[in-house]
């Protein structure tokens, strides 16, 4: 899946963990300087004890967590998120 972040061009890969070596000990990866966003679909967590349980909510929420890593890294502001975090939170606008 292809998804504009502020004007550029990243694809969205939803994948099979073990199938991907960029996944090992994660659940979501986003590599800004190729502009791709890679996800887990649990395929092998499928029927685990300690395995969530809606799985495509949880892929979604994966998804949404690396298009804010990809937002981040194109706004400049991966590098001054602490900063950025700190002073939207003391804002009184908030």
């Amino acid at each position: 899946m292809k998804i504009d972040v502020l004007g550029a061009e990243y694809t969205l890969t939803v994948c099979q963990g073990s199938k991907e070596p960029r996944l090992k000990d994660c659940d979501g990866f986003c590599d800004e300087t190729t502009k791709e966003m890679l996800v887990e679909n649990y395929e092998d967590s499928k029927g685990e004890p300690n395995c969530k349980q809606n799985l495509p909510v949880q892929t979604n929420k994966v998804k949404r967590h690396e298009i804010i890593h990809a937002f981040l890294f194109e706004s400049g502001l991966a590098e001054n998120s602490k900063w950025w975090i700190s002073s939207q939170s003391s804002s009184p606008n908030c």
